[in-house]
């Protein structure tokens, strides 16, 4: 069964992206989908073909993370986009923010801190589903550094394509731009 692009063209208009960016970025995104399923459908090829034991083979299950880590990230990004409101302070994300980090606003900078780090990647708060307690890490790359038995509940982009249109090399301002647009009430239903 192939994985099929989502379509987030309703978060054109949003407050601080352009139309050209999230075409831009839609389109990106339809490419990992795309590549996503290629790989999937050669590797499923070696396999009946009996080709696993091939460099091939083992340079595509590889690849594989990537791919997939690509487009299922861009999908969690897109779904926590598009909310105008404040988070809820007295929803259960907001009370299980301020229960690990403090606050709501200590939360906010460290989330911060994590997004303005020099690199390529991803700033995600994760909610460990051992004891539930919301960690922000920093994935450099699509296929790597997702921590073992965590759950992903707010991803923001920071790769150069998700802000550079738009804003340049001012990170900051981008990230400023995410946080007036993110969809709380998405986020909070990730949590477990």
């Amino acid at each position: 069964m192939a994985y099929t692009a989502k379509d987030y063209s309703k978060l054109i208009g949003m407050e601080g992206f352009s139309e050209t960016l999230l075409k831009n970025h839609f389109t990106l995104y339809q490419g990992y989908v795309t590549n996503t399923n290629k790989v999937l459908d050669s590797l499923s090829t070696m396999l009946k073909e009996g080709k696993t034991g091939t460099t091939e083979f083992a340079e595509l299950k590889r690849r594989l993370g990537w791919e997939f880590n690509g487009m299922r990230l861009h999908e969690y990004y897109f779904e926590n986009l598009g909310g105008k409101g404040e988070i809820n302070k007295e929803g259960k994300l907001a009370k299980k923010l301020a229960e690990t980090f403090g606050s709501y606003e200590d939360w906010e900078k460290d989330f911060k801190a994590v997004g303005t780090m020099r690199g390529i990647g991803w700033a995600v708060l994760y909610q460990d589903i051992t004891n539930g307690k919301l960690i922000n890490f920093w994935i450099n790359e699509h296929d790597v550094s997702h921590p073992a038995g965590c759950n992903p509940v707010l991803i923001m982009d920071v790769f150069e394509h998700a802000f550079m249109i738009d804003y340049g090399l001012k990170r900051v301002d981008y990230i400023e731009a995410f946080f007036k647009n993110i969809n709380w009430n998405a986020a909070g239903a990730r949590l477990k």
